[in-house]
C-alpha cells in the first residue's frame, strides 16, 4: 500500500514539476514595483488600508458584546477595553502613516 501511494505521489509531483522546467509557468510581481523604495512603499500601503478595514469591524464587534453584556460588568468592561485598544490601533496606524509622509518630505527636500 505504501510503495503504491509514493509511486502516485511521485508521478504527481512529477506532472506538477513539468510546466515548471518547461518555462511555461512564470512569476510576475504583484506589486510592480521597479525599485526598493516602491516595494516597501507598496507594501506599508497595503498593510495600511487592511488595518484601516479592520479597525470598524473590531469596534464593531465591541458594540454587538456591549449591547449583549447584559449589565454585566465583566463584559462590558471587556467591550470598552476592546473599543480602547481599536482606538489606539487606530491612532498609532494614522500617526505612523504620517510620519512616513514626514521622513519622506525631510529626506527629499
Amino acid at each position: 500500500m505504501k510503495t503504491y501511494f509514493k509511486i502516485i505521489f511521485s508521478i504527481l509531483l512529477f506532472s506538477l514539476l513539468i510546466p515548471l522546467f518547461a518555462k511555461a509557468i512564470t512569476f510576475e510581481n504583484p506589486f510592480k514595483a521597479k525599485s526598493f523604495e516602491e516595494l516597501i512603499d507598496a507594501i506599508i500601503n497595503f498593510i495600511f488600508w487592511v488595518a484601516m478595514a479592520i479597525v470598524p469591524i473590531i469596534i464593531i464587534i465591541a458594540g454587538f458584546l456591549f449591547l449583549t453584556s447584559g449589565g454585566d460588568p465583566e463584559k462590558v468592561r471587556t467591550a470598552k477595553k476592546i473599543i480602547l485598544y481599536a482606538c489606539i490601533g487606530l491612532a498609532i496606524i494614522l500617526f505612523a502613516k504620517g510620519i512616513i509622509s514626514l521622513i519622506k518630505s525631510v529626506i527629499e527636500g
